[in-house]
């Protein structure tokens, strides 16, 4: 029986270990692995503290610090795949994969989310050589170079804005014809001459040879194919939260995210947190799920001796 357990192994998971082997809560991280979507990122420039760090240094960052608090206070179950989640009055059960179970008093869910990838001719040939999920960690590599952004939701215009910033031109490229983005947002970015969109578009193809070229799509009223020079090519088509395990026992939102009080991070159900990018959060960042992540444990302490 543990007084807290943590599920996931990324910058929130790892934030959360720490911040609980240090209050002395008697808790265990469970996860896959240690990583994180970044893991993948080739270099990151937004971890405060250091200007520059790769995706996969960071990640072993986090695990060396979490394996420095390994002890009385800490069991780290590493290897380990959730699939279920149930509580029976105080008591929340977590099953894994390989059939064992744990208990514990308060439950912290950290297991961000993944990101839909571009399905199309040579996408996965191209996926981290030039292809890239998040702006704000790869942005600066593309400085002066022309970039493409998938998707027509607030995620995609706010990558362009935050990709205008250092690059020589930004196309959004959008499947339909209108876009699902606020309006003031689209109308803000259409201001800038670096910035323009394609609408009606359908991906087919992306070229390139060791690293991405261009994108070939087709005009979806005319059958007319195009195909577009860049250095870059930046997907904001969605996420798709690690949440399946406890939909059962909590609020998920419209998209599976799980629903919390952002003042603690609690969720609907008593005894269950979440952070990062499996939560409703408006914004998601490493900084920011640490953050989140320490808030929540903060809130657990004091409820866990309450409680206990």
């Amino acid at each position: 029986m543990y007084d807290l357990i943590i599920l996931g192994g990324g910058p929130a998971g790892g934030s959360a270990s720490v911040y609980s082997a240090r209050k002395q809560l008697k808790t265990a991280i469970i996860t896959s692995d240690f990583s994180g979507q970044s893991a993948v990122s080739e270099k990151i420039f937004n971890w405060i503290g250091t200007p520059e760090i790769g995706g996969q240094e960071l990640a072993d960052n986090i695990k060396k610090h979490v394996l420095f608090y390994k002890g009385p206070f800490l069991d780290i179950i590493e290897g380990e795949k959730i699939i279920n989640v149930q509580k029976d009055g105080k008591i929340i059960t977590v099953e894994a994969e390989s059939g064992k179970t744990f208990q514990t008093l308060a439950l912290l869910v950290t297991t961000g989310s993944s990101r839909k990838k571009l399905e199309v001719i040579n996408a996965d040939k191209y996926e981290h050589k030039g292809i890239t999920y998040c702006a704000s960690c790869d942005g600066p590599m593309f400085e002066m170079q022309d970039v493409l952004v998938i998707g027509g939701g607030n995620a995609g215009f706010e990558s362009s804005a935050q990709l205008l910033a250092y690059c020589k031109s930004v196309t959004l490229i959008h499947r339909s014809k209108e876009f699902r983005a606020d309006k003031i947002t689209v109308d803000k970015l259409l201001e800038n001459p670096k910035f323009k969109t394609i609408t009606n578009a359908e991906i087919i193809r992306v070229d390139g040879d060791n690293f991405v070229k261009s994108l070939t799509y087709k005009d979806k009223e005319t059958a007319e194919e195009h195909t577009i020079e860049a250095n870059g090519i930046f997907v904001e088509i969605g996420q798709t939260p690690n949440t399946d395990f406890v939909n059962s026992v909590v609020n998920l939102d419209n998209i599976g995210k799980i629903i919390v009080d952002p003042t603690s991070q609690m969720s609907s159900t008593e005894g269950i947190w979440a952070a990062g990018d499996c939560s409703n959060g408006k914004y998601h960042q490493n900084n920011i799920a640490c953050g989140d992540a320490v808030k929540a444990l903060e809130d657990i302490y004091i409820w866990i001796h309450k409680n206990k």
